[in-house]
Order: C-alpha cells, then sequence, then structure tokens
C-alpha cells in the first residue's frame, strides 16, 4: 500500500452522509463478528485483551454517550451500563469477570444507540461533524482491536489471514533507502480536518539528514536475526529488554517462522524491534525522522515509502507536542504520555485509512506484541 495522503479529510456536515457512513461502517463491525458464535464473542481468549462482546458493548456506549447524550442532550439509553463499558473505570484485567451484556444483548444496544444517534443527526444535524467523526473512527479503531483479540484465538476468517500473510508487493516491495536531506519541517495535524488532540499543534521540527529503509523488515530477515542468535546476544538488548525476554522466555513470534518469507514481521514488541535494529548497526526511526519521510516523498516525487501493512514502532515516547491541548477529554491520550509508552506509525493492514492518516499517533508498553506491528530501520547521515 501506498502512503497516504497527509491532508486529514474534513468531516461531512451533512446529517444523511453521515448517518450513511455511520451504517456503513456499523455494518462491517457486525460482518467482522458474523462468523462466531456466542461462547466466542463472550470468551477471554487473552488476559490483556477484552472478550469481544464487550467491545461491542463499549462501542455501543461511547456512541451514545457522545452522539444521544451529550451531542443530542438525551438521557443515556442504558445509565446502569456507563461505568461497565468505561474503559478506565473497568480494564481490560477485570472485564471478562464482571457480568457485562451477552452477545445478543450487546448486539441489540448497538442497534438501539445507532438508532438514536440517526434520529438526532436528522433531528439536530451533526453540527461541524467532529463529534460524530470522532465516535466512527472510535469503531473503527476497535474493528482493529478486535482483529487483535481474533488473531490471539486463532479466530480470524480466512479472507483476513490472508491480508496479514500476503507478501510485501508493488510500493511495499521496493527494498533500499530513502535518504532525507536534512531541514526543517511542518510536524503534526494542521487546523483543518479533523484530527485527534495529540497530532496537534503542528509545529517546526528541524532534523539531521537520516535515511529510512523503503520497506519493513520482513520474515525472512527477521528468521535469519533469530537463528543468528538475536535472542541470545545480550549485547543488542536494552536493559529492560533483556530482563523481559529473560522472564518470559520470549523468542521469535510464531507467525514470522510459518509466515510468507517476503510478509512484513508481525507481533513484533518494541523490545524486539530495538535489539534487531541494534543486530543490524542501525536504528528504530524517531517519529519525526518518520513523518518527515513518509510526508517529504510524498511532496518530492520521490519513490513512496511502502506503508500501511504492519505498525512500525518509533524510538519516541509517547508525548504531547509543544503546546498540547487536551480535546474533547484528557482520557484519550493525555493519561498515556510520559515514560512508559512509544510510539507506532503508519497503520496495518487491520487500519482503516480513514483512521491511520500520516499524522496519527498510535501507542502501546514496550513489551506487547498483540498489536499489528512491525519494524522498518533507519540510519543517520
Amino acid at each position: 500500500m501506498a502512503a497516504r495522503a497527509v491532508k486529514n479529510p474534513t468531516p461531512s456536515t451533512d446529517a444523511t452522509q453521515a448517518i450513511v457512513d455511520m451504517q456503513a461502517v456499523r455494518e462491517r463491525t457486525l460482518a467482522l463478528v458474523a462468523g462466531l458464535d456466542d461462547e466466542q464473542l463472550e470468551r477471554v481468549h487473552s488476559p490483556i485483551m477484552s472478550p469481544l462482546a464487550w467491545d461491542l458493548g463499549h462501542i455501543a456506549a461511547y456512541e451514545d454517550l457522545w452522539l444521544a447524550h451529550r451531542h443530542g442532550g438525551l438521557e443515556l439509553l442504558r445509565a446502569d451500563l456507563a461505568g461497565l463499558y468505561d474503559a478506565f473505570e473497568t480494564p481490560r484485567a477485570v472485564r471478562g469477570e464482571i457480568e457485562a451484556l451477552g452477545a445478543p444483548e450487546a448486539k441489540r444496544y448497538m442497534a438501539a444507540a445507532s438508532a438514536r444517534s440517526a434520529e438526532v443527526a436528522r433531528e439536530r444535524g451533526v453540527g461541524d461533524g467532529s463529534v460524530f467523526e470522532m465516535v466512527l473512527r472510535h469503531e473503527l479503531q476497535h474493528c482493529e482491536t478486535m482483529r487483535q483479540t481474533m488473531a490471539i484465538a486463532g479466530l480470524l476468517p480466512a479472507r483476513e489471514q490472508a491480508r496479514r500473510d500476503a507478501p510485501l508487493a508493488g510500493a511495499t516491495a521496493a527494498t533500499g533507502w530513502v535518504e532525507v536531506p536534512a531541514g526543517a519541517f511542518a510536524m503534526g495535524a494542521g487546523a483543518e480536518g479533523f484530527a485527534y488532540d495529540n497530532e496537534r499543534p503542528r509545529h517546526a521540527v528541524e532534523l539531521g539528514a537520516f535515511a529510512l529503509a523503503r520497506r519493513p523488515v520482513d520474515n525472512a530477515s527477521w528468521m535469519r536475526f533469530s537463528e543468528g542468535g538475536g535472542y541470545e546476544r545480550r549485547e543488542w538488548w536494552s536493559r529492560e529488554g533483556w530482563a523481559w525476554k529473560q522472564q518470559y522466555d520470549i523468542t521469535h513470534h510464531h507467525g514470522i517462522e510459518r509466515g510468507d518469507p517476503e510478509a512484513p514481521a508481525c507481533h513484533v514488541s518494541w523490545f524486539e524491534a530495538d535489539a534487531f535494529a541494534r543486530a543490524h548497526g542501525a536504528l528504530l526511526p524517531s517519529e519525526a525522522q518518520w513523518e518527515r519521510a513518509a510526508t517529504w516523498t510524498q511532496q518530492s516525487g520521490a519513490r513512496l515509502l511502502g506503508v500501511g501493512r504492519v505498525w512500525e514502532w518509533t524510538r519516541s515516547r509517547f508525548d504531547g507536542y509543544p503546546g498540547f491541548v487536551a480535546h474533547p477529554y484528557r482520557e484519550y491520550s493525555e493519561v498515556f504520555f510520559g515514560k512508559r509508552y512509544r510510539v507506532l506509525r503508519g497503520g496495518s493492514w487491520a487500519s482503516d485509512p480513514r483512521v491511520a492518516t500520516l499524522t496519527f499517533r498510535n501507542w502501546d508498553l514496550p513489551l506487547r506484541r498483540q498489536i499489528f506491528a512491525g519494524v522498518r530501520l533507519a540510519r543517520e547521515l
């Protein structure tokens, strides 16, 4: 997949279009889980992931909170469920132990919330469209999260597995490096269009010259690293990464060995990505380098970086840009700022392009491998 557009799309202010868009996303969400029975939807497949039925209920609760209640001024459809489906009040570790809605009830809750949203849109309009766009993208992001759970559980449909495991092709298969000259660029989302608070404000960043690999690391390269002592050579690992590897007896993810040699290595933690880069005399790119390269190749007419198959770890810690202002609620990103989380860029095969723009910032803990994440190498020039 070629690099996506730099500009963030402007949300539609047309109520009819907003309703159509949200209904289309809902149909995709339900199609994703249509082949699963109630037990599969309600089971805890991993201690770090929610039951799929919880995700469905959370999607409905979030939509009702923001569209019917806060935008439309209506009472909550199910006030008794507000805390249960609040991601902070009910963390993942306990979501399989609580009395949440079963799969059929969660689907009915989704249908009722959707009907109320459409009613509010028809009667009150959608304002500037930003709240409706936020809710729509929230559901798209949860579809990717549910795919992560399904991958862990071996429940991904064959068509989804084929997308994940396909070899690199086209722009994503280009080898070599993109050399980016030193200079300043405007980083982050501009004032126009929809963007999350952590993508703003746009600000000037000065960078030295660097090079970025045209393609992410593939399975064959990762297996050479693993078979060449990648998980035994202490000098390639950070202190925290080595301790994690030793404690959990970590080696390469089974999907890398079983996958097509030309497919991008996936389910790689930041600790592993960092070790791989050190073993090859390279670095993980900073997120500023990543965004500069992705936007510079578009503007310069150079051959595009291939992005969008796996999320790509950067060496940057997740924090706010200079002048950051939390909007519309600080729990979206500000509570994750600091030293614990690393930034990922670019999107994966499971990401909707509507979400994963070139300024979109994903983040996760450096030990996590459930995310569809891989590696792109960088070098200073």
